[in-house]
């Protein structure tokens, strides 16, 4: 018998949040003084207190719930105090979410027992409000760097109460409306008060919208119901599901583990123009634009949502950098970190306002439009996007390779940046044998991969567009990048390769998963690969339910750090699929088995952000989450998608009217089936079938459009008819 457990990060809170706009309450559906608590725009906190009471009195809480992303729905019962009978009077909470706010509250005296009193009872209802305009950093750590009085003025004619943030840097306000009540509304003590008799059987209904107010422009609250599609963003959303395909399995696990990621991935949209499919990376804290974060959602869900790269390529693009500028560790042609509009990056507390120091987002950019390109043949949206890979190109030789040694190697010039500028961006995230904190300049081993993979996936790009002999250039950089790679980062004794190399060019021999990630970029020399993979699952580094961050046997070593040992499941996500590229199988199997069965462990098969590195055993039956994790997070959804790919070896030619599989379903899985499958602009429905033999059989159940299902491996690195084949063949459609 398996014990029952559902993990869940944040598990005191619930979130209710659409593109920018973000609601935290307690798990009464109230938002209290207490924490992060509020109601949030552009990471700012404009209610800090949202809750009812009546007659001094806090509500007796029944049960509370989100409705879908962008609404909840809470039941509440009247206090004792009050003096009405037990569970005579029904509160109903309803909230719902686009840029502003709409609070739905009806109250009823007939629930369930009928009222005896001689007359209806008389309450004095309150919403006792608050505001504090807080960074969310600030909200969430408790200490504040930035802080202004609050005016609160009441209107009487509108019944309407604002507060206004007074910084003299930063225009901020938030408008609270009555905007339906029966009896007269007042303002006292901080608190909306009514006086409501509660006659039996005749319901009374109050409608309160809460419109923020950002450099005098006022955000407008949604209609009362849970149908998003009255909103352009909801509509959005309804768009990202209703285009995304249908998984079935009589693995329960495996489907659950799907429903949850895509269904979750299509509420996560930022509503950003020029790309507003582009996604948040997680909530709470990270409900913003992040380079890094928008691109690997892309390419790791591009199976399921397409739009949601394309979107984040248009974006990335948008915000690509002109200038040098040592504060934001911005430079021409570099992609961006993050852009916030968080109070702290406004008035320069911190560069986040428009970050750009990664050396991850560059290449990434690269290798989402080159599987863009590969998986939808999508000129119009390729085309004006090769541009700006040439900047990024040109980027990341003239400045990513700080002393022309042919690899990236990161240095943070601004002073409150950050230091490390790889997978791994916490201060801490590289340290040598010994646990130190390796100082910069670093060669991390991962961007080398992805500049390779980067290279060689955005020449599909340019061949789709017709350049040849710049896409064979970038080919040609590839190679030689992989032939420099593998004499510097091996170690031979350690069968691994090293995390980095430091300001001394020498190797930095700790063994931790960003290695893994070199699996995916096909950088690996084929004959290494299943050392590599085998390395990854020794009992060191493999928990049971997914790569640790870094090895248990490290003297640093800490299940519960950021990057010290902790487990990602985007990281997981990508190795699985590195170990497909290899066919390497066995280990494919038993790393995808540890992060499905995470799911099974997780409240509605949610994978958070990071969770413990401790070892799963019959004496820690799930790994724990790491302290402030964000849940729904954006890459660990996309983890589950790209480990699907990765079992179904599926790989998009659209140019060439292919798509290649080569099917692996471990015996935990016998069977799959994926409707709707999009390559270009032709659909499929497949079925995958494990025989007793152990080999997985495919067909094509469905088809429609111009499109070949091809059985063949792909290669883990160039092959020549492959390539050969991609040259002739999108080079003629490039002029067509």
């Amino acid at each position: 018998m398996t014990n029952r457990i559902a993990l869940r990060a944040r598990a005191n809170q619930f979130f209710v949040y659409s593109g920018r706009s973000l609601l935290v309450t307690n798990l009464d559906g109230d938002v209290s003084l207490s924490g992060t608590n509020g109601f949030y725009r552009e990471n700012t906190r404009l209610l800090s207190r949202y809750e009812l009471t009546v007659n001094g009195y806090r509500l007796v809480p029944v049960v509370a719930s989100p409705v879908g992303g962008a609404g909840m729905l809470t039941y509440q019962q009247m206090p004792d105090e009050v003096g009405v009978p037990e569970r005579s009077v029904a509160v109903e909470i309803a909230y719902f979410l686009s840029e502003g706010m709409r609070t739905v509250l009806r109250i009823e005296n007939n629930w369930g027992v009928k009222s005896h009193q001689p007359d209806p009872p008389t309450i004095d209802l309150a919403i006792n409000v608050a505001a504090d305009f807080a960074d969310i950093s600030e909200a969430d750590t408790g200490t504040r760097l930035q802080k202004a009085p609050v005016q609160a003025s009441w209107d009487d004619t509108r019944r309407e109460l604002c507060f206004r943030y007074c910084h003299p840097k930063l225009d901020r306000a938030v408008a609270i409306r009555v905007e339906q009540s029966p009896v007269p509304v007042r303002y006292e003590q901080d608190a909306l008060i009514v006086s409501l008799t509660l006659a039996l059987h005749q319901p009374v209904e109050l409608v309160l919208v809460v419109e923020p107010v950002f450099d005098g422009k006022r955000l407008t609250a949604p209609p009362p119901v849970y149908d998003e599609t009255e909103t352009g963003l909801g509509r959005l959303r309804q768009r990202l599901r209703d285009e995304t395909p249908r998984l079935t399995t009589s693995n329960a696990t495996v489907a659950r583990a799907w429903e949850t990621a895509v269904s979750d991935l299509a509420t996560l949209p930022l509503g950003r123009d020029p790309g507003p499919a582009a996604p948040i990376a997680g909530l709470p804290l990270y409900q913003q634009f992040f380079g890094r974060d928008t691109l690997t959602i892309g390419w790791q869900s591009l199976i399921a949502m397409p739009a949601m790269l394309r979107d984040a390529l248009r974006l990335n693009a948008a915000w690509q950098g002109t200038v040098i500028d040592d504060f934001y560790d911005e430079e021409p042609g570099k992609l961006i970190h993050q852009a916030s509009r968080a109070p702290l990056a406004i008035l320069g507390y911190n560069p986040f306002l428009h970050y750009y120091g990664d050396y991850a987002t560059p290449p990434d950019f690269l290798l989402g439009l080159g599987q863009y390109a590969a998986w939808t043949s999508d000129r119009e949206t390729v085309r004006p996007l090769l541009e700006n890979a040439r900047k990024a190109i040109d980027w990341l030789d003239r400045y990513g390779d700080l002393d022309h040694d042919g690899f990236l190697e990161y240095v943070c010039r601004s002073p409150e940046g950050l230091k490390n500028q790889g997978w791994k961006d916490s201060w801490d995230g590289i340290i040598d044998q010994d646990g130190n904190v390796v100082p910069d300049p670093i060669a991390a081993c991962e961007l080398q991969g992805y500049w390779y993979v980067g290279l060689q996936q955005v020449a599909i790009a340019f061949l789709l567009a017709g350049d040849l002999p710049y896409a064979l250039e970038l080919l040609n950089k590839a190679r030689d990048l992989k032939a420099r790679f593998d004499p510097a980062f091996w170690m031979e004794d350690e069968g691994f390769y090293a995390l980095g190399l430091g300001p001394d060019k020498e190797q930095i021999r700790s063994i931790a998963s960003n290695a893994g990630h070199l699996l995916a970029a096909g950088i690996v020399p084929a004959e290494k690969a299943p050392r590599v993979a085998r390395r990854l699952m020794e009992p060191d580094m493999f928990s049971g339910w997914g790569i640790r961050t870094l090895s248990s046997h490290h003297v640093a070593y800490n299940p519960f750090s950021y990057h010290l040992g902790s487990v990602w499941p985007v990281e997981s996500g990508t190795i699985a699929f590195g170990m497909a590229r290899y066919s390497c199988w066995p280990e494919c199997h038993r790393l995808a088995g540890g992060l499905f069965a995470l799911t099974e462990r997780c409240s509605e098969s949610r994978l958070p952000e990071v969770v413990g590195g401790i070892q799963r055993d019959e004496a820690h039956p799930y790994p724990g989450i790491y302290p402030g994790s964000n849940e729904p997070q954006g890459w660990s959804d996309g983890a589950i998608v790209v480990t699907i790919q990765a079992l179904l070896g599926m790989h998009g030619l659209a140019p060439l009217g292919l798509l290649l599989v080569d099917p692996h379903l471990p015996d935990w899985l016998p069977d799959l089936r994926l409707n709707g499958l999009r390559v270009g602009e032709s659909e499929l429905d497949l079925d995958f079938v494990r025989t007793k033999s152990g080999k997985t059989r495919y067909h094509v159940r469905r088809q429609q459009g111009h499109i070949r299902v091809v059985h063949q491996p792909v290669p883990s690195e160039p092959h020549a008819t492959l390539i050969g084949r991609l040259l002739d063949a999108l080079g003629s459609i490039g002029h067509s």
